[in-house]
């Protein structure tokens, strides 16, 4: 890595021919003179876990939810039917069926919980390697620069690195959230209103609101990260 910070080079030597092609107006963003592997591989990591957080919405908030609201709609049909049934006597070619889309949606339900503890065992994963950056930073650029040193416009590799880990709580509270949830409406016999109340927590997610990634760092990186969105 040091090898390829030290590929900077200061301009080439003109040419002694007298007779030399008038170049474009066309300086370099110092954003682009200047970046080095740090400036890469941290946007890198940033961008990898603004894509995670997108995938998490996209779980909890489309195939989670329209799991929870199937499951939740199909024991009101059932339990609604069941009450016009002579004398409440459940006959099995009305509950069977009902009982097999449960089951199933219980499944899914089950498959989105294992694919967000995934998605939070790769953020962690990704904050780690923004740490081992500063590590490697700090034996190849020194302390100073780590701590000080503005990278694109006034954040440092270390206000960063150091940042980042607060939304980690976030994601974390809401998982065990969810996974209360799903404990909770495996029961065929919870009630209507404490299911109807599953389904509006489910979609909720105040710890992701207010400590998220949409709550503060898609905007930090927009305004201090050069091609951000590149």
């Amino acid at each position: 890595m040091s090898g390829r910070l030290a590929s900077f080079r200061g301009p080439s030597t003109p040419t002694s021919s007298p007779v030399q092609q008038r170049q474009p107006n066309t300086p370099k963003s110092p954003a682009r003179a200047t970046e080095s592997t740090y400036h890469r591989k941290l946007r890198n990591c940033l961008q990898e876990l603004k894509g995670i957080a997108e995938t998490w919405d996209d779980l909890v908030l489309i195939d989670g939810l329209k799991a929870v609201k199937s499951l939740v709609d199909t024991r009101t049909e059932l339990d609604n039917t069941l009450a016009l049934l002579p004398d409440r006597r459940p006959r099995t070619r009305v509950v069977g069926p009902q009982l097999i889309i449960m089951d199933k949606r219980i499944v899914e339900l089950d498959s989105v919980l294992s694919k967000l503890q995934k998605q939070f065992r790769k953020m962690n994963s990704v904050i780690d390697a923004m740490e081992a950056l500063v590590a490697d930073a700090h034996k190849n650029k020194g302390w100073h620069w780590v701590q000080n040193e503005p990278l694109w416009i006034t954040w440092s590799l270390e206000k960063f690195v150091s940042s980042i880990p607060e939304i980690i709580p976030a994601y974390h509270r809401e998982l065990d959230t969810h996974v209360k949830l799903v404990d909770l409406l495996r029961s065929h016999s919870v009630s209507f209103e404490v299911s109807r109340n599953a389904v509006s927590k489910w979609s909720e997610q105040p710890w992701i609101e207010d400590n998220g990634w949409d709550a503060k760092w898609e905007d930090i990186c927009a305004a201090e990260i050069e091609r951000w969105d590149s």
